[in-house]
């Protein structure tokens, strides 16, 4: 008796299961939200299964063809991913929301391609406090030897590649480096992953002039296309189901700069002079290590956040537009 009830259970299970996998694989689609799941800001995305390849994608101005079966299928995996990472996906686009202003700015000011802000955001899932298991630190990964070539200041009281407009300036000379070497921004890209002599080595080795043409170990040859597919997903959110509300996302901080010449030995008091605690203090200044800022020959700038900012209203947040200016 006792047999055929555990019989007559797993087959109510086995059931039940059948119906819940029927239903997903029914909503898995691209933009598989219905008008009104679309209306609700509460709903995320199903999972998605099948996305449109497009045949050409420019990238920082340069026209890549994906007619080739391996280039449409090595984009297709990473727009998957992008799609299916539900979790990681959506705290990039509200983190980006905040940091992605600032970093175009610079990445005009530098005269980089606007493009490139993505190789950022699939280094660091755009966080400003990232490190890997490597020791790479910050929005751009640093590793601390770079760091200090490209003029850095890396010690126990001070980490520059946590400050995310040194860093952005420091990644930009850098890629400006590799392109002036190169002379298209795919090849660069790659070499921000493996290094100028990695891949100027196997450009050499294999007999091509474009890095989307080599045979690399895995984690560089996904690299271009991560951020290729990070682009086509970022300025189409909604086509692949993303409908984050603009109350949700997160704003850009206002902040007061105060430029600091000489030692501050409690960082915690000098923060609460400044109307603001020592956690908001490090927060806003990543790049700062401990609680003394030592006088070492150099200026520092620190951010003191605007008091209204720091507490949540939606009113302040505004939706911002992934697409190249």
């Amino acid at each position: 008796m006792n047999n055929i009830k555990r019989k007559i259970t797993l087959f109510a299970s086995l059931f039940i299961f059948s119906l819940s996998c029927s239903c997903c694989n029914n909503n898995s689609v691209k933009g598989s939200f219905s008008q009104d799941d679309e209306n609700n800001s509460e709903l995320y995305p199903a999972f998605i299964t099948n996305v449109e390849i497009p045949e050409k994608v420019i990238f920082a101005d340069e026209i890549i063809d994906f007619s080739r079966y391996d280039m449409r299928e090595r984009l297709d995996r990473e727009l998957i991913n992008f799609c299916n990472m539900h979790t990681n996906t959506t705290l990039i686009i509200k983190r980006a929301n905040r940091y992605l202003p600032e970093i175009e700015q610079i990445l005009k000011e530098e005269g980089v391609p606007d493009d490139i802000k993505y190789l950022m955001l699939i280094e660091s899932n755009c966080n400003p406090l990232a490190r890997s298991g490597v020791g790479a630190a910050g929005l751009w990964q640093f590793m601390e030897g770079t760091a200090r070539e490209f003029g850095l200041t890396v010690n126990k009281f001070v980490d520059e590649r946590y400050n995310i407009r040194k860093a952005t300036i420091a990644a930009c000379n850098y890629l400006k480096n590799a392109y002036n070497k190169y002379g298209n921004w795919s090849t660069t890209v790659a070499s921000y992953n493996a290094g100028q002599n990695k891949i100027s080595a196997e450009l050499r080795k294999q007999q091509v002039s474009h890095a989307t043409n080599l045979y690399l170990n895995s984690e560089t040859s996904r690299y271009i296309f991560r951020i290729i597919a990070a682009k086509i997903f970022f300025e189409n959110q909604s086509d692949f189901g993303y409908n984050i509300p603009e109350k949700a996302l997160y704003p850009p901080m206002i902040f007061t700069e105060v430029t600091v010449d000489s030692a501050i030995t409690n960082l915690t008091s000098w923060a609460k002079n400044q109307g603001i605690s020592y956690a908001i203090l490090r927060d806003a200044n990543p790049w700062i290590r401990g609680n003394e800022l030592p006088f070492d020959g150099k200026k520092y700038i620190i951010r003191i956040p605007d008091k209204k900012w720091i507490y949540y209203n939606p009113k302040n947040t505004k939706r911002h537009n992934f697409k190249t200016k």
